[in-house]
């Protein structure tokens, strides 16, 4: 089953508030390890700047293998390539 927007949505979000948390945790626990010292608010800022960077990077992906999803050939043009090379692309296709 296909999931909603709706759905998509909340995991989208849910995603950027784990990964911000997850940022914040581990400069916090990594950066004295490096002598680095900040206070809190500079590690949240640091975190909000590493989110942003994120987003876009993982927005920028979603739409690069978009554009390759799209330019994959149809079911019916793969059948005029071989039955066996079909399958092939039909089960790459299935595991991504």
């Amino acid at each position: 089953m296909k999931q909603s927007r709706l759905m998509s949505l909340v995991e989208s979000v849910a995603n950027v508030i784990v990964g911000y948390g997850v940022a914040v945790v581990t400069q916090i626990l990594i950066f004295p390890v490096f002598g680095l010292q900040t206070t809190l608010a500079q590690n949240l800022k640091m975190g909000a700047i590493f989110t942003i960077v994120s987003i876009a990077r993982s927005f920028a992906l979603r739409r690069v293998f978009e554009a390759i999803r799209m330019r994959a050939p149809t079911p019916q043009s793969a059948a005029d390539h071989g039955a066996g090379e079909a399958r092939s692309k039909d089960a790459i296709r299935r595991v991504l």
